[in-house]
């Protein structure tokens, strides 16, 4: 049990061979809820993207083929997350398109007024308060910015319950949680998906 609880909580914040392991199996593990909250993106055209707690690297790098004249900025706080991040992404680093940085969502390194769009892909379930971080996402994002959120819970499923007892500091957050957080950090026109089968969500909002 010790060793399966350590290496659920590696979701969290991926450390040392078992992060490694976690981070491996992540771009394979939530491309697919991934892409299906992508779809929700239609009829946006960013220039400046912001992935906030990119995991493995592959959205961004997944976003910047579907916007070829964008680019992006990916943000994680596990350092073993943001190595996977650059190795995935190496090409588009090189090109200048990407950059990858280490750092606390709730204490973004970022300018202000600065993206187009930010998504977040299964990760909010494991921030440091969601007004407080939704208000930074806020502040660098530009006015009518789009923000993202993708989880493959909607907070009420039984697994992801059984999840949030095991791991440290998760929380299984309901689309009413997510829209009162929004709201708060100033975001309007809050519009949620909800998948035909299974218990993913995506919350589609803008600033101001």
């Amino acid at each position: 049990m010790g060793l399966l609880h350590n290496f659920f909580n590696q979701t969290r914040k991926p450390e040392g061979f078992l992060g490694k392991l976690m981070v491996g199996g992540m771009n394979s593990g939530h491309a697919a809820v991934a892409d299906w909250g992508m779809a929700f993106l239609d009829g946006l055209q960013p220039q400046k993207i912001l992935d906030a707690g990119c995991g493995g690297g592959r959205n961004i790098g997944a976003l910047l083929e579907l916007y070829p004249a964008a680019t992006g900025v990916a943000v994680d706080y596990s350092p073993v997350s943001v190595e996977k991040s650059k190795q995935h992404n190496k090409a588009l680093i090189d090109a200048g398109r990407c950059r990858v940085i280490q750092a606390d969502v709730s204490a973004l390194p970022l300018e202000r007024d600065c993206f187009d769009l930010v998504t977040a892909f299964e990760t909010v379930y494991f921030w440091p308060g969601l007004p407080r971080s939704f208000a930074e996402v806020a502040r660098v994002l530009k006015n009518g910015g789009a923000f993202l959120i993708v989880n493959e819970s909607d907070g009420t499923d039984k697994t992801a319950k059984k999840f949030e007892s095991i791991i440290d500091g998760m929380v299984c957050y309901t689309a009413q949680d997510i829209e009162a957080a929004l709201k708060a950090a100033g975001f309007g026109d809050i519009r949620v998906f909800r998948h035909e089968t299974k218990p993913c969500m995506a919350v589609l909002a803008r600033k101001g």
